[in-house]
């Protein structure tokens, strides 16, 4: 039920099925492709609960959601009547997009599907090298080869597995585009490339065209231009063919044409800029790879936040396909432990309980490959901590680029990558150098986080004795401005409460009351800067610039408005006191929500710590929460 409201509010926030273009979603986020990005309400998707952060980049509206994005996904499906990777054509997109921004749209549009199944058959490939290396198996035996294939399999046939999501991504059939891939590793295609190879052998033609046979195992590059040409002549095939013969039709003329043009132009050419590529980015890292180490390693995360990472994705999978190895996805294990070792500096140095939670989880997930929980919920907000993880990076990639290290097998940057590097003659010095590399950039940021990263923990006097003449009024030490209880209730920690979007702190600090009756008033002198359409949540801005956001009950969002009244409206001045929401205390309760309500500081990384009163109870307007400036 939580992902039913979640993704009814996403849906809302980017402004409804109508205009979404389409939505794909990866490890940690929905990515839409929006018809105009005006119509969507990313300050309120931000104050989502269920919502880490909103991005937007490469011409996709990203919401980050965190681990249990594909079930949000699902349910968003569902309630916008779309199907897995559906085209929402119906008028046109109103943002003029770039060639990067186009280019980033379509290479994730076509890998993201397959991120979580590329990355297990890296593992697995990782693992059994390792395994070989310690002599737990051997090459010839049945257990390695039954392991091998599962591992091998999705990357032997990539052109069928491409096939489908580039036709996806091209808005065509993407069964005709999967059959072409399937033409392009097909037994007969490649034992007529094999045969070609031996000396003597005839040349064959096509319709007195010579063939030039192209193993095409393992390729990107040509089944994605082959899918884009067999897309463009569907839709030309579709406009002019009768509705009575077009749905075998142009499947047939589609493959009739599409085939052969890339086994005699598509293939060549793309098999020669594939070869290009590679030839080309080893001529710059061979040039200089410890440069070429720091500088990406030092950037990747940046490029991350901004969904440009993407652009690099196909060029680490062409080079396997070419050269059988990759120099550039080993330079990316500083940068992702880089930020590991940021997380782990602030879970060391920091007091803050609910940091302290947040921290410990996101830097679990970070070891693992997932870095988003770590930028985004720890170390970005605190902005000195993402930068000596980026520094650390820089560094830990010097170090490997340096040891030249190389990768045999694609996967998700993570703890198990160290397995993709053992080369088939044993682990040597390059192995040795990226796990000196990569510890180097967890320690390095780790340490300079603890001692550097933090802001310095302020002693301030118990909040209790404040004045409550004013929003704005601030402490007898000038320390920073007073939050008043907008509730009369008891208090408890953000830590205790009963959804770990609260209590893990990403939205900001502060702290929860439970009520004890059923209204609602204003913390501070200021304007209401948003209110939510069920008026369970309100957010107000004081005239100091803090941003609180009240959120009545926990789940209270399933009620949909009902037992709750707004006595405000978007964009009213309030001053302290003045009545902003009115709830059925007893029918909520007897409903079976919890009414725990917390109240939070929604841009809590704008000041050095937030103060918490005292004592296990609080009264209305009275002082509840201090931010330091």
């Amino acid at each position: 039920m939580q992902y039913t409201a979640v993704a009814s509010e996403i849906l809302a926030g980017v402004g409804g099925k109508s205009n979404i273009n389409s939505v794909i979603h990866c490890a940690t986020r929905l990515r839409f492709k929006l018809k105009d990005t005006s119509r969507a309400d990313a300050q309120t998707l931000k104050q989502n609960p269920g919502v880490i952060m909103v991005v937007e980049s490469g011409g996709q509206f990203q919401v980050v959601i965190g681990n249990h994005v594909s079930e949000v996904y699902q349910e968003l499906l569902q309630q916008a009547g779309l199907s897995d990777g559906d085209e929402n054509e119906r008028q046109p997109s109103r943002q003029k997009e770039g060639l990067l921004s186009r280019c980033i749209d379509i290479i994730s549009g076509i890998f993201t599907p397959l991120l979580g199944i590329m990355a297990a058959s890296g593992i697995l490939k990782g693992f059994l090298a390792l395994s070989v290396v310690c002599g737990w198996l051997q090459p010839g035996s049945g257990s390695y080869m039954i392991l091998f294939a599962a591992s091998d399999s999705l990357f032997y046939f990539f052109p069928l597995v491409l096939g489908y999501t580039a036709g996806k991504k091209f808005g065509g059939n993407p069964f005709i585009t999967t059959a072409i891939g399937g033409a392009l590793v097909h037994p007969l295609m490649l034992a007529a490339f094999n045969a070609a190879g031996q000396p003597g052998a005839a040349i064959v033609y096509f319709l007195g065209i010579p063939v030039t046979f192209i193993n095409y195992t393992s390729s990107v590059i040509p089944i994605i231009l082959a899918a884009w040409v067999s897309c463009r002549l569907e839709k030309g095939f579709n406009r002019v063919l009768h509705s009575s013969i077009k749905n075998f039709f142009t499947p047939l003329l589609c493959l009739a044409i599409t085939v052969p043009a890339t086994f005699l132009l598509i293939g060549p050419l793309a098999t020669w800029l594939s070869h290009l590529l590679a030839t080309g980015f080893e001529i710059i890292y061979s040039a200089a790879p410890p440069v070429a180490g720091g500088v990406l390693a030092g950037i990747w995360q940046i490029c991350v936040i901004f969904g440009l990472h993407w652009g690099l994705v196909p060029l680490m999978i062409n080079n396997l396909s070419v050269l059988g190895y990759d120099a550039m996805l080993p330079l990316l294990l500083p940068a992702v432990m880089g930020q590991v070792g940021a997380t782990l500096g602030v879970f060391l140095r920091t007091r803050d309980a609910k940091m302290k939670v947040l921290a410990g989880s996101a830097f679990t997930a970070g070891i693992f490959g997932i870095t988003e929980p770590a930028i985004y919920g720890v170390t970005l907000p605190s902005k000195k901590p993402f930068i000596f993880g980026c520094i650390g990076g820089a560094i830990g990639g010097v170090i490997v680029g340096y040891s030249q290290t190389h990768v045999y097998s694609f996967g998700l940057v993570s703890i198990f990558s160290f397995a993709q590097i053992i080369p088939t003659t044993g682990i040597d010095a390059s192995v040795w150098g990226a796990i000196i590399g990569t510890l180097t950039a967890l320690v390095f940021a780790a340490i300079g986080t603890f001692f550097f990263g933090l802001p310095a923990q302020i002693t301030a006097p118990e909040i209790e004795n404040l004045p409550q003449t004013s929003s704005i009024t601030e402490d007898h030490n000038g320390l920073g401005e007073v939050i008043f209880s907008p509730i009369s209730g008891e208090l408890q920690a953000l830590t205790h409460v009963g959804d770990t979007i609260f209590a893990s702190g990403l939205l900001g600090a502060g702290i929860a009351i439970i009520p004890q009756h059923g209204r609602v008033v204003a913390p501070v002198n200021g304007v209401v800067a948003s209110l939510f359409k069920t008026h369970h949540a309100i957010g107000i801005e004081s005239d100091a610039g803090t941003e609180i956001l009240i959120h009545v009950g926990i789940d209270t969002v399933k009620l949909e408005g009902q037992y709750f009244t707004a006595h405000v409206s978007v964009g009213e001045r309030v001053n302290v006191g003045d009545l902003l929401l009115e709830f059925d205390y007893e029918a909520i309760i007897n409903a079976g929500y919890d009414l725990t309500t917390p109240i939070i500081i929604s841009n809590s990384e704008d000041y050095q710590d937030v103060l918490y009163a005292k004592g296990t109870s609080i009264t209305e307007q009275a002082p509840l929460l201090t931010v330091i400036r």
